[in-house]
C-alpha cells in the first residue's frame, strides 16, 4: 500500500512501540515517527523498522502530532499512539478501504477503541464503547494544539469504521499516576491561559460525583476490579485538575 502514512509520536516507549509498528505495517505505505528526545531505544527500534523518524522537543500534544502529519508524504493520514494497535479487522478494513476501486466517500474516519487496563478490555466504566477520529485526508483536515486531549478538526462528513484500535493504556497504576500527574498539569496550565477558575467548594465536590459519576452511572463496577480502579483514578484526576488550577493561580 502506498497511499496512507502513518504517523506516531512517542517518548520512551521501547517497551511498546514494536507491537504498534508490527500491527500498522499491513496498511501502511510509509511510517512517520516523531520521538521527544526519547532516552531509550524507542528512536533506534523505529529507524531499524524502517520508519522516517524525527527528534523534536516536545511542545504539545496537537502541535507535536501536527508536525508528524506535515512530514508525511501522503495525503491520507492514520494517527496512531505508541502503546495503541490495529486490530486484525481494522487492518483488513483499511486495505479495502484504499484499494483503487474502492472510492473513498468521506474525508475522515472515526475508528472504535477497546480499552485494556489491568489485564482485561474494559467493556463499561465510559470507555467500552469510545470512538476517536484516528484516519483523515490532511487536506480536509488538521490537529487541534490545545495542551491536552488533542483533535482533529475536519471538513466534511465524517464515516466510521467497524474494526478497532486496542489501547493499552497503562503498564501498571504507578505508570497511570505518573501520566495522570502530567496530563492534569498541562490541563490546569491551559485553563488558567484560558481564564478558566474553579472553586475550593466544587474541588471538593468532584471526587465523589467523578467517582459516581464512572463507577455507577457508567458502568465502571460492571468490569470488577479494573473498572473500580480505574472510576476511582477518573475521579482523581478530574479533582487533580481542578486543584492543580486553583494553584497555579493562586501562585500568579
Amino acid at each position: 500500500m502506498t497511499g496512507l502514512s502513518v504517523v506516531i509520536i512517542a517518548f520512551n516507549e521501547e517497551n511498546n512501540i514494536l507491537r504498534c509498528l508490527n500491527s500498522v505495517k499491513p496498511v501502511a505505505g510509509e511510517i512517520v515517527v516523531v520521538d521527544s528526545m526519547s532516552t531509550d531505544r524507542t528512536a533506534e527500534i523505529c529507524r531499524s523498522f524502517g520508519c522516517k523518524v524525527f527528534q523534536r522537543v516536545f511542545d504539545g500534544f496537537g502541535s507535536q502530532k501536527q508536525f508528524a502529519v506535515d512530514q508525511a508524504s501522503n495525503n491520507w493520514i492514520l494517527s496512531i499512539d505508541a502503546d495503541e494497535i490495529l486490530s486484525e479487522e481494522l487492518q483488513k478494513e483499511i486495505t479495502l478501504l484504499f484499494l483503487p476501486e474502492s472510492g473513498i466517500r468521506y474525508p475522515a474516519f472515526r475508528i472504535p477503541f477497546s480499552f485494556h487496563y489491568l489485564g482485561r478490555i474494559l467493556k463499561y466504566s465510559g470507555v467500552g464503547n469510545e470512538f476517536h477520529l484516528r484516519l483523515f485526508d490532511r487536506t480536509k483536515g488538521c490537529f487541534t494544539t490545545v495542551p491536552v486531549h488533542e483533535g482533529i478538526k475536519v471538513k466534511g462528513e465524517i464515516g466510521t469504521l467497524k474494526g478497532k484500535i486496542i489501547h493499552y493504556s497503562y503498564r501498571d497504576i504507578s505508570h497511570h499516576l505518573e501520566k495522570l500527574n502530567m496530563y492534569a498539569s498541562r490541563a490546569a496550565e491551559g485553563y488558567v491561559r484560558e481564564g478558566r477558575s474553579f472553586s475550593k467548594l466544587w474541588l471538593v465536590l468532584k471526587f465523589p460525583i467523578g467517582f459516581f459519576t464512572v463507577y455507577i452511572l457508567k458502568g465502571g463496577f460492571l468490569d470488577g476490579y479494573p473498572g473500580f480502579m480505574w472510576s476511582f483514578l477518573a475521579a482523581f484526576y478530574s479533582t487533580l485538575k481542578v486543584a492543580k488550577t486553583i494553584e497555579i493561580a493562586t501562585r500568579k
